[in-house]
């Protein structure tokens, strides 16, 4: 049966009355106070604060190296970041595209010349010099020491629009990439900050204020994929540029294809992989050329190392110092011979 109730006044409450009186009598049950709107707790607004310094310290910080990059005719741009204070900079191969001379906008807005004093399609890196002094700059971390989930910040001028900043984590370590000349670039970081074109050559920056990448790439029609070059990249080639005006690689001077090996051939000479590299081609003059290499001979291991593919020719040929020679196991006809190649210079 039920059981009218009555307000102050005489008059019956309907259920709706009722339901509204009860939530704002101090009888009324756990379930309605829990649909109640909770104020923050404090530990989580601290918390919440802590993340927001730490990105302000590293823009604060960072943001007066981080530079627009154009050219003095209407074209493409990109971004960029100042390395030295006498004006070395570096952003990417593909927003040089080729040009000897650039302009930079700082973040102040100044607009200063730079020339292109090196630039690396292979990993998509390129070195400026800044027609200025006593500029801020920002400082190259190890892209190696990042771990997945950490914090990253990515600044630049996605669409022209300077010293935007976004935030996101590394999502992946480890990446390849095909740069525009073919070549793999390793150890690409991946990470979910939104970046735009425009963004390209600009620093992406860990929480410390470190750059840990150079901002290359996204994937069109995705979402929160973005990828870096690794600084530790970044720093060889600065090295090599400065140094000696170029990138210096190990070339072989052979045009090849990677080819499956026949079983009857990986079980008679006992061979570890199913594949090798076929030379197609061997440049005369070339060091395989002078070393014996042959078209038609199949590369199977290099210093040691199972070369299945060209990808890894230009790998190791990157990772094995100029200096020391090259030990090239190959299959010649159906027998095992050994190529060395000297080292260089």
């Amino acid at each position: 049966m039920r059981s009218d109730r009555f307000d102050d006044d005489g008059f019956r409450l309907a259920a709706d009355d009722e339901t509204r009186r009860d939530a704002a009598s101090p009888d009324s049950s756990a379930a309605a106070r829990a649909e109640r709107p909770q104020r923050p707790d404090s530990h989580d607004v601290d918390l919440l604060d802590a993340y927001s310094q730490a990105v302000i310290r590293v823009v604060e910080t960072v943001a007066p190296a981080v530079i627009s990059v154009h050219g003095h005719q209407p074209g493409g741009s990109g971004s960029g970041f100042l390395l030295t204070s006498d004006g070395y900079a570096l952003t990417n191969s593909h927003v040089v595209g080729g040009r000897t001379k650039l302009v930079a906008v700082t973040d102040d807005g100044d607009r200063i010349d730079a020339r292109v004093v090196g630039d690396d399609p292979p990993t998509d890196v390129a070195v400026l010099k800044l027609a200025a002094s006593d500029l801020p700059f920002a400082e190259l971390g190890e892209s190696r020491a990042l771990r997945v989930g950490q914090l990253v910040i990515a600044m630049g001028s996605p669409l022209g629009l300077s010293s935007t900043v976004s935030t996101g984590v590394a999502s992946g370590l480890g990446r390849t990439m095909r740069a525009q000349d073919g070549r793999l670039i390793e150890n690409v970081v991946q990470h979910s900050a939104p970046i735009n074109p425009g963004n390209s050559g600009g620093p992406l920056v860990d929480s410390r204020g470190r750059v840990v990448g150079v901002n290359t790439a996204i994937i069109a029609f995705a979402q929160g994929l973005g990828f870096a070059v690794p600084s530790d990249t970044a720093k060889w080639i600065l090295a090599e540029i400065r140094e000696h005006g170029r990138v210096r690689r190990r070339k072989l001077g052979i045009s090849a294809a990677s080819v499956p090996l026949p079983k009857s051939l990986i079980r008679a000479l006992q061979i570890y992989s199913d594949q090798a590299v076929e030379v197609a081609e061997v440049a005369p003059g070339s060091v395989a050329a002078e070393a014996g290499l042959r078209a038609g001979d199949l590369i199977l291991e290099i210093n040691g190392r199972i070369v299945a593919g060209v990808d890894d020719i230009h790998r190791l040929l990157t990772a094995i110092p100029a200096q020391a020679p090259l030990e090239l196991s190959v299959v010649r006809g159906r027998g095992l011979v050994t190529i060395v190649v000297p080292p260089e210079g």
